[in-house]
């Protein structure tokens, strides 16, 4: 049996880190995000007689290719053309991948896909990384949703019109700076203030949190340029959080940026990777896209994806060549 699976990363408009059990469990976070045309992609190929999968790792080629492990009947293969470090939660989808793979049954539901994402999330638990559950539940679910982290996890759809949802997709621009970010290392300084009780970091961890209900109505009444300045305020804060979450050339391509933008933030934990702007207009939103890529930079081509985890199964061929002799 070929089994194929493809799940999308996610772009984020507010609530970044607010998902992360270290805030979360005491204090219920909220992030809204949307999942978007840019995915990892998984096929497993296990032959019928194999009755169970013995998938040891998981390892990073430089290409954007990941390879599991390989056994009897098994072979398993990863592959994505997202830049490393872009924080858009590349790592959550690709363990949303494999346990949909290893899960070997076709995804029927929302809950199915909910609970999945909470697996993945509990593989980087135990593994010792510190992170967030947003990248998991986006790229599972798909769509534009705001998600609460508390004791559970609950999702609310954002409900736009087609039109609506066309619109916000042609004013953002998203552009991946070329420099990858260490997630890892933001987490330890931002947790490290927060358990020491710095009144800055927490008192930003609650604008942020709260910035996402505030976004969500934004989206709903389709007030972009509210919606910018609000993505703007994200930055601000997460600044307040560490200051590895910005650098200079963050800094170069947000003032580059200022005349055409009514705001804009870096993705995920910041420090790097990807930044998301809200053009003034669509022209102005084309026209910045250009003045990036002069700077030899990529811009990526944003479309919404509302599917989220999909999968496929068909025979494979060592098994239909099988039967035939």
């Amino acid at each position: 049996m070929i089994i194929r699976s493809r799940a999308p990363v996610r772009v984020d408009f507010a609530g970044a880190w607010t998902d992360v059990t270290y805030f979360s469990e005491p204090f219920g976070g909220a992030t809204l995000n949307a999942a978007i045309k840019l995915y990892v992609e998984g096929e497993l190929d296990a032959h019928e007689e194999e009755e169970r999968l013995d998938v040891e790792r998981i390892v990073s080629g430089p290409s954007g290719k990941y390879r599991g492990a390989d056994r009897a009947g098994l072979s398993v293969n990863y592959q994505s053309k997202i830049p490393a470090g872009s924080g858009l939660g590349t790592s959550g989808t690709l363990n949303v991948v494999w346990l949909s793979l290893v899960r070997r049954q076709p995804v029927k539901s929302i809950a199915e896909k909910m609970e999945i994402a909470a697996h993945a999330y509990d593989i980087e638990k135990v593994l010792g990384i510190i992170g967030g559950k947003q990248d998991q539940y986006a790229s599972a679910v798909g769509g534009i949703n705001l998600f609460e982290f508390g004791e559970e996890v609950r999702r609310v759809p954002v409900e736009m019109s087609q039109e609506q949802v066309e619109e916000l997709e042609r004013h953002l621009v998203l552009c991946y700076t070329g420099r990858p970010r260490l997630s890892s290392n933001i987490h330890k300084n931002v947790w490290g203030n927060f358990r020491a009780g710095k009144k800055e970091t927490v008192r930003a961890l609650f604008t942020l949190r709260d910035s996402a209900y505030e976004g969500k109505e934004y989206l709903e009444s389709g007030s972009l340029d509210q919606l910018g300045e609000l993505m703007s305020r994200q930055f601000e804060a997460t600044k307040k959080l560490d200051s590895s979450t910005s650098n200079e050339q963050i800094e170069e391509l947000f003032e580059l940026a200022a005349g055409r933008i009514l705001g804009a933030k870096p993705c995920g934990a910041g420090g790097g990777g990807c930044l998301l702007f809200m053009g003034k207009s669509p022209e102005q939103a084309l026209a910045l896209a250009e003045e990036l890529k002069k700077k030899q930079l990529t811009v990526i081509d944003l479309q919404f994806d509302f599917e989220g985890l999909c999968m496929e199964m068909t025979p494979s061929q060592t098994a239909d060549s099988s039967k035939s002799s």
